[in-house]
């Protein structure tokens, strides 16, 4: 009759059965395989040392017998290829001869010059009488050996180079708070300013959707119509339409002549976090927590497009004019670049470790720049090639917004502003401003934040339900608000 066991105990016993097979050869070394290591080392010696191979070693070294080249290991040894047995140098002498010394019968032919005499003379001599130091008695050198005289890139690697330098940043006036506005009595989770810079509208979690005066801050109007968060706004150039989106998994299409909705686009299945518009056609694309995006067309309401690759919530979407038209990033922590006309991905950047919740694209340059707990990173167009690192803001950046004067502005969750020189990444000013009277000081977060049509203000969207709006200090100067620049902050991450 067999014994019944719990799956517990059949586990421990095999485990044990293992542990006892393997716990003799514990710890022990792993026995050298001779036939391998010469390839390994066969190999190692091609590709660190290839460039040198032809030359020739030390006299001593032949005396004593073949050379090994495991030596510096202090492995058994193995023979090197012999590639070039006696180096030959006619016709010259190892060092540049004064004028008028004739050459005599020990300076005609040098075998086995040192080492020392070779260097010398294949860096000394010009690239003409380099390649005719060998005459038509022997081979020429292989290519490589050339380069090296010939002060290619491996010449390089001999001459002392001078140490990198960074660009200093441009310099830019410090920014100030100079405008509170309030009104909402939720957080207010995103910002557009209107084409004509006459007005600009937030969308919140109070579910309403507002309209301020830009110039003086008023509340000009109030649209009702979603039933829960609104996460995305954006105000078309093309059109007298305002486009909104929200967690109730709804895109709406608001006609301001009317002030009423006009469209819906349905089909996400999940809460929709950011939209954008495309700037010269008549196309909506929208990203949601359904771990895709869709391409609308604005008039037919048409889901054109689903953008589907992403593994996780797609948290932000930029468009552009030029290829790659579609940009979004994503909570799986990479961004994708989309052909538009395919509606596939055209290139994925798996560089971020963390969720990438905010994109930016510059208003003059080819490139664009990503956010992400980890870094701030800046990319070139249109394959997404990485440039450089931003470090320094660590927290969860919500937003990015970026102005043709290279100011580069980051918005986290803990209310802290970052404003960074784009051409350099150097950071040059950090706001925190504090939270609306009555408010918890948990409550700072910045959650969008934009520059108006004229790029003179910065208007940032909070969790402490006020919009802030900040401008450059007129009054500052280079010598009273100096760059406290050091090339050491600037280094670049390359990865």
């Amino acid at each position: 009759e067999v014994q019944k066991h719990s799956v517990h105990t059949l586990v421990f016993r095999s485990l044990k059965r293992t542990h006892d097979m393997f716990v003799s050869d514990h710890a022990k070394p792993i026995a050298l395989d001779e036939q391998s290591f010469k390839m390994k080392m066969t190999v190692k010696m091609r590709t660190e040392y290839g460039p040198v191979l032809h030359m020739p070693v030390l006299k001593e070294g032949r005396d004593k017998g073949p050379l090994h080249g495991s030596d510096p290991y202090g492995q058994p040894g193995y023979p090197l290829p012999d590639t070039s047995p006696d180096y030959l140098v006619t016709g010259t002498h190892p060092y540049p001869s004064a004028p008028g010394v004739a050459l005599t019968a020990d300076t005609q032919m040098l075998k086995m010059p040192s080492e020392a005499g070779v260097h010398s003379m294949a860096l000394a001599l010009p690239p003409s009488q380099a390649r005719h130091a060998g005459g038509a008695e022997r081979s020429q050198p292989p290519q490589h050996a050339l380069s090296l005289m010939e002060g290619g890139t491996k010449t390089s690697a001999l001459v002392p180079r001078k140490a990198p330098t960074m660009p200093k940043p441009q310099w830019h006036p410090p920014w100030k708070l100079y405008r509170v506005i309030s009104g909402h009595l939720g957080w207010v989770r995103s910002i557009a300013v209107e084409p004509g810079n006459q007005w600009f509208v937030t969308g919140s979690a109070d579910r309403t959707i507002k309209i301020w005066d830009l110039a003086s801050g008023r509340l000009k109007l109030s649209l009702t119509g979603h039933i829960s968060t609104v996460r995305g706004v954006a105000v078309s150039t093309r059109s007298p339409y305002l486009f909104s989106c929200g967690e109730d998994k709804q895109v709406k299409c608001w006609d301001l002549e009317y002030n009423k909705v006009i469209r819906h686009y349905h089909g996400h299945l999940s809460a929709v976090y950011d939209l954008d518009l495309h700037p010269t056609i008549d196309v909506l694309v929208t990203c949601s927590r359904d771990a895709t995006a869709r391409v609308w067309d604005i008039r037919t309401k048409a889901n054109v497009h689903t953008l589907s690759g992403h593994t996780n919530t797609v948290a932000t979407v930029k468009c552009q004019s030029a290829e790659p038209q579609v940009i979004t990033g994503s909570h799986d922590t990479t961004i994708r670049l989309w052909d538009l006309i395919a509606g596939k991905t055209r290139a994925t950047l798996t560089n971020h470790k963390k969720s990438v919740r905010a994109l930016v694209l510059h208003p003059r340059q080819y490139t664009f720049a990503s956010g992400s707990p980890d870094n701030i990173k800046q990319w070139k167009f249109p394959d997404g090639n990485f440039i450089q690192n931003l470090s320094g803001h660590n927290a969860i950046i919500n937003t990015l917004a970026v102005n043709s004067d290279g100011v580069l502005v980051s918005g986290a969750d803990n209310g802290t502003i970052h404003m960074w020189d784009w051409r350099t990444g150097y950071n040059f000013q950090r706001i925190h401003a504090a939270v609306q009277p009555g408010s918890l000081d948990s409550e700072s977060g910045i959650f969008a934040c934009v520059f108006d049509q004229s790029e003179s203000r910065l208007i940032t969207a909070e969790a402490d339900k006020t919009i802030k709006v900040y401008k450059e200090d007129d009054t500052a100067t280079e010598e009273s608000h100096p760059v406290n620049w050091k090339p050491e902050i600037l280094k670049r991450k390359r990865f």
